[in-house]
């Protein structure tokens, strides 16, 4: 689709045909032939939407809400559930896996009525709505130092543009040199610190802070805080302008909690959920219980490293325990989280909605795909009350900005 007929799309999820007609002083069924492709739109309309319709669907997102956002590399909505829960409205949203897109639309049906894209790459950050927070959980990819290294030994100009060139951050950079936003927020694994022997992020921290201009802080932050799984992110922000930040003020559980807060109690407590839970106990579908093939084959695995002196193998776990972490190979065996059925009996895996709980993800969270896709996604996933702790701390910051009058900043909160 072109920049003309995408941006049509977003003008019109806000406005009808003739307002957009309105707008562009042209006649309705001009704006319906472009519409259905009777005619080819002309140059000129992609300019004239930037410059006469998303100014006023910029207006309107700020003035009814607390803050804006986009959310970038959205996957299946965990950066954007901890926002949302301070306040912030959601303007744009990337995402190119189709089965995390359904999962995303199942959970956010109103994002019907603003631009969801697949392709981040394909879309011009000039188009991108205003915002006042980008979060994204971009991959982490190598950049090409070596280039980098060249043109400052020849004297020629480079930027982000040249450093971050060909990989996912780039799409980030361009659209915070763009669109300026008043803060971000990047997740990513904690390997991102050794990625590429420091490389990766040394040029990551250098784009944000000398090229783009913004403070940035970041921490590697451990969901078993909030969750019972060990799972360790890496937490980047930025703030366009000074501001008197710190990760002090982030208020961390002292205890973990137990796998039995996040398994289905098997007692009659919960109403079933099938397919992974049936009948009126709602107990466990056999079909998350190991096959006898698969078991034998994980514990010969396992016995095989031992004698090798290698720590490889499954992970047992009770409802006492505090899982390692789930990842989007989960789908496969189940290796890393196998909870036991007790002695003698062949373990489980996790079903998909003790994944999701694993994650922090409520109950009312909505899964249309499959297992195997399921336990992809929540493998991908933030653990959403780690990044719900964060926005606490730093939406004070950007609020005064948004919205600058004398009213404290706690008056929103009680208001919202």
């Amino acid at each position: 689709m072109n920049q003309s007929l995408t941006l049509l799309k977003q003008a019109r999820i806000r406005y009808s045909q003739g307002e957009i007609a309105s707008f562009l002083d042209v006649d309705p069924r001009t704006v319906r032939r472009w519409e259905i492709g009777e005619n080819e739109p002309p140059t000129y309309l992609a300019d004239a939407i930037r410059q006469r319709i998303l100014p006023l669907i910029d207006a309107e997102q700020k003035n009814n809400h607390l803050f804006t956002f986009i959310d970038l590399f959205a996957g299946i909505g965990g950066i954007r559930l901890g926002f949302e829960a301070h306040g912030g409205h959601c303007v744009f949203t990337s995402e190119w896996n189709a089965f995390s897109q359904k999962t995303y639309l199942a959970n956010f049906p109103q994002d019907t009525r603003h631009l969801f894209v697949g392709d981040i790459t394909q879309i011009d950050e000039n188009d991108v709505p205003n915002h006042d927070v980008l979060l994204a959980g971009f991959p982490c990819q190598p950049f090409s130092i070596a280039g980098v290294s060249k043109k400052n030994a020849l004297g020629r100009p480079h930027g982000f543009e040249c450093a971050t060139q060909g990989t996912l951050f780039f799409d980030v950079a361009r659209i915070i040199a763009a669109k300026q936003p008043k803060a971000f927020l990047l997740e990513n694994v904690k390997n991102l610190l050794s990625h590429d022997k420091g490389n990766t992020f040394k040029v990551i921290l250098q784009t944000l802070r000398d090229e783009l201009g913004y403070h940035v802080y970041y921490k590697v932050i451990d969901g078993q805080r909030f969750v019972p799984q060990h799972r360790e992110r890496i937490i980047l922000l930025g703030f366009r302008d000074k501001t008197e930040f710190s990760w002090d003020d982030l208020a961390l559980p002292t205890q973990s909690p137990r796998l039995a807060s996040i398994l289905h109690p098997q007692d009659g407590s919960e109403a079933a959920e099938e397919p992974y839970t049936i009948g009126e106990k709602a107990v466990i579908n056999p079909k998350y219980t190991l096959t006898p093939k698969l078991w034998e084959y994980l514990q010969a695995y396992a016995a095989k490293h031992r004698a090798a002196g290698n720590g490889f193998g499954f992970g047992l776990v009770t409802g006492d325990s505090v899982a390692r972490t789930l990842s989007a190979r989960y789908y496969k065996d189940g290796s890393e989280i196998l909870v036991s059925q007790g002695e003698g009996k062949r373990p489980r895996r996790l079903t998909p909605r003790e994944c999701a709980r694993l994650m922090g993800f409520p109950d009312s969270f909505k899964i249309p795909v499959s297992d195997t896709q399921a336990y992809r996604q929540f493998g991908n996933s933030v653990v959403m009350p780690v990044i719900r702790e964060v926005a606490r701390i730093v939406v004070p910051k950007i609020i005064e900005n948004v919205h600058p009058i004398n009213k404290p900043i706690s008056n929103y909160f009680e208001e919202k």
